[in-house]
């Protein structure tokens, strides 16, 4: 079996299964209330500082059999629309199957995806959001993981709407994953400002309006595509709304407020 190791335990998260997991439990609220959802966004950094605002939005949703999770390539390595071609995704909590009659779907009705493991090899974004599925279900459950590279509006969009195909014609439950961080490595008024545009947009579900806030306002939020995708497949899919869950800065944790990125989470219904 083919399998994509962890890239970043020890570093953005415990390495052992019994730290990592009472810190995620730590981050998660068992008795929160649960909506269906169609989409959302989740950050990826170091789990000290944005787990608490990915562990909020994960305690909200209704849990799918399989998650879509769509993941900046902060690498530059393999294709710019790369979905993994290993079996098996591995964290210290145990091991993922991606789900391969979705991912071939994807790929034989695609004009953009290809099959590539050598953008997943180093990347984090996606990576960072399995423990938190992992402890929230109690069956298996499966992943497509798909690395973004590309920056073009037009084939964003497009792969949205090759997604919401796929995911319409499958009995399957699936939900969509934008795994993102906010602007990066401002003052903490910088950020917060910046941050409500892009937010402002997502809640607004217009990918269009999104991409012109991220240019005109100069806005480093490193999964934008990975966003506009979901938007775009969510809305095909019949998104009505999008609920800011939470939003916090790394400023909480380090207490630096001169260099500091802004997490997200947000549900689209």
């Amino acid at each position: 079996m083919a399998i994509r190791y962890p890239a970043v335990a020890g570093t953005f998260y415990p390495k052992s299964e019994k730290a990592l997991r009472a810190q995620v439990e730590s981050f998660l609220d068992f008795t929160a209330s649960k909506e269906e959802v169609l989409g959302i966004v989740s950050p990826h950094a170091g789990y000290i500082y944005s787990g608490g605002t990915a562990g909020e939005v994960f305690s909200k949703i209704n849990l799918a059999s399989t998650y879509i999770i769509l993941g900046p390539n902060h690498s530059g390595l393999g294709q710019e629309y790369a979905v993994d071609s290993k079996e098996t995704w591995q964290t210290p909590l145990g091991d993922v199957l991606i789900d391969k009659d979705l991912a071939n779907s994807l790929l034989n009705n695609s004009t953009l995806l290809k099959e590539d493991n050598l953008a997943h090899i180093q990347e984090h974004s996606i990576e960072i959001q399995l423990p938190f599925l992992q402890c929230l279900h109690n069956e298996p459950f499966m992943i497509i993981p798909i690395c973004i590279g590309g920056r073009d509006l037009e084939e964003l969009k497009q792969l949205g709407k090759e997604i919401a195909w796929i995911v319409k014609d499958s009995p399957k439950k699936v939900v969509i994953i934008a795994s993102s961080d906010m602007t990066h490595y401002e003052s903490q008024n910088i950020v917060s400002k910046k941050d409500s545009k892009a937010i402002e947009a997502i809640l607004d579900l217009n990918e269009d309006e999104l991409m012109e806030k991220i240019k005109k306002y100069n806005i480093s939020m490193c999964g934008y595509a990975p966003t506009v995708i979901m938007l775009k497949a969510t809305k095909e899919l019949g998104a009505k709304k999008a609920i800011l869950v939470k939003y916090t800065t790394s400023a909480e944790a380090s207490g630096d407020y001169n260099h500091v990125v802004g997490y997200a989470g947000i549900m689209v219904k």
